[in-house]
């Protein structure tokens, strides 16, 4: 599918659950949010219904995410369907990695073509403060069973967050010297409680890594369906990564939309416009008419978000938190 800006839309990112097993600060509120209604969820059948009309438009990569997607029953069953949908390339999965060790078997067998990891820190303490939750162990173990799965490609993400975890960028970008996996660096996008933290550019952590690893090399090609660029080190089994929505916007060249729990389709990620998809498939709809539903909200797509912008000048701003919208 193609927006009003020329832009080809064929990723769409599907939050499965609003639900999480950690309370990351940035994310969540310490006693979590308001856990949306089961009956509010959308169900597999209408998850799998939106996937293939939207297949048959163009998306061919699908993003399962939450929450933590890992908290919602019988995943493999659903990345299965997905995996068999026609015009369907690539399922991949983001997970902060707790429930991944006794699932990754499962998702393998479904056919997972990549894992994204989220981890912060390699400091147990340092992650127990973060994520509020006593879990690194768990998490490390996912980390180290996705790994020993050659065909799945594995992603660790770590946010960015000055005077929090500077201390850890340079051993996790050091798992990417070690491992063949690829160390993603992200710049903290200041929706719900993000909006309280300090940001910190790709610049920062590059000087950084420089100091340590040496000249880095910019990567030519393409690593991933998002916006990440790659750059590599000398000796380095993996590659680093950097997802800067701030310091290098990437709007001109976004390929994605974004579709909640509750099954409302979001082009993106900064503003609350959309459609109600939820409502639109327990009222009846026609796939045909779903289609035309689909088509309009993905040609409307904005042009670009005003992060940072000095003052929000929209009155139709994103209020929720990450983990309601799947970001």
């Amino acid at each position: 599918m193609i927006d009003q800006y020329n832009r080809k839309i064929e990723y769409l990112r599907v939050s499965v659950t609003d639900r999480c097993n950690l309370r990351c600060v940035y994310c969540m509120p310490k006693d979590g949010i308001e856990q949306v209604a089961h009956s509010d969820i959308l169900s597999y059948d209408e998850i799998i219904r939106i996937c293939r009309v939207c297949a048959g438009e163009g998306i061919s990569k699908i993003k399962l995410t939450g929450g933590e997607p890992l908290v919602r029953k019988d995943l493999a069953e659903l990345l299965h369907r997905l995996k068999e949908m026609e015009g369907i390339d690539q399922v991949t999965l983001t997970t902060n990695g707790v429930l991944l060790a006794d699932q990754i078997a499962d998702l393998t067998r479904a056919g997972l073509d990549a894992v994204n990891i989220s981890l912060d820190t390699l400091n147990p303490d340092q992650y127990k403060a973060i994520t509020r939750r006593d879990e690194f162990d768990k998490a490390w173990l996912g980390l180290k069973t996705a790994l020993k799965y050659p065909n799945i490609s594995v992603k660790v993400n770590c946010v960015i967050l000055p005077g929090i975890n500077e201390s850890q960028w340079i051993p996790l970008a050091g798992m990417a010297r070690e491992s063949h996996v690829n160390v993603r660096f992200i710049e903290m996008m200041p929706i719900g409680l993000g909006k309280s933290y300090p940001g910190s550019s790709q610049q920062e952590v590059l000087e950084r890594l420089e100091e340590v690893y040496g000249k880095s090399e910019v990567l030519s090609g393409r690593f991933g369906n998002g916006p990440a660029v790659y750059i590599g080190f000398p000796d380095f089994c993996g590659k680093i990564g950097f997802i800067s929505a701030i310091s290098h916007q990437f709007c001109g060249d976004c390929n994605r939309v974004r579709l909640t729990a509750e099954g409302f389709l979001k082009p993106c990620l900064q503003y609350s416009t959309g459609e109600d998809l939820r409502k639109l498939l327990r009222d009846g709809i026609e796939d045909k008419d779903l289609k035309d539903v689909i088509r309009r909200v993905i040609f409307e797509k904005p042009r670009c978000h005003q992060f940072s912008a000095e003052k929000d000048a929209e009155d139709n701003l994103e209020q929720k938190q990450m983990s309601s919208i799947g970001g």
